[in-house]
């Protein structure tokens, strides 16, 4: 039923217990897992601080990145650890659009996303979760 598997995966706790179920989605099933995820851009004071320490950007640059590259490396040491392959992917964009994108793409058949607790009904409406769930062109499942 599900042979590709991509988890929207980022640094909280709601996504690493949704790759912990896409990973055991994956052994169970035999299916391809991968992860996706998206950089948060550098913070706006970044350009200001540029005008002090030319070199700033770029430091703050390659940390990002050195940053994302562990979490994906977190990724990969979990889901071995269950016999399971990874396959990562760091992008840059708009989550929505840019997880969207990589769904088609790919040809996913289901997206494993961790859900926020909301306390109320309005904030849920403007999640990235309901977004994603709106627009995904597969099957989602939210993990708590």
């Amino acid at each position: 039923m599900f042979k590709r598997i991509t988890v929207a995966y980022n640094e909280t706790p709601e996504a690493e217990r949704a790759l912990l179920s896409a990973i055991q989605l994956a052994k169970i099933l035999s299916a391809e897992l991968r992860t996706i995820t998206v950089m948060a851009n550098l913070p706006a004071y970044t350009a200001f601080a540029a005008a002090g320490d030319p070199s700033l950007p770029q430091t703050l640059e390659d940390d990002r990145l050195k940053f994302y590259q562990g979490l994906q490396e977190k990724a990969r040491v979990l889901a071995e650890s269950q016999g399971v392959e990874v396959l990562s992917h760091i992008v840059d964009g708009l989550q929505v659009e840019t997880i969207i994108h990589h769904l088609r793409e790919y040809k996913a058949d289901l997206l494993v996303l961790g859900l926020h607790h909301r306390n109320l009904y309005m904030a849920r409406l403007w999640s990235t979760a309901y977004e994603l769930a709106q627009e995904s062109p597969c099957s989602v499942l939210g993990v708590h």
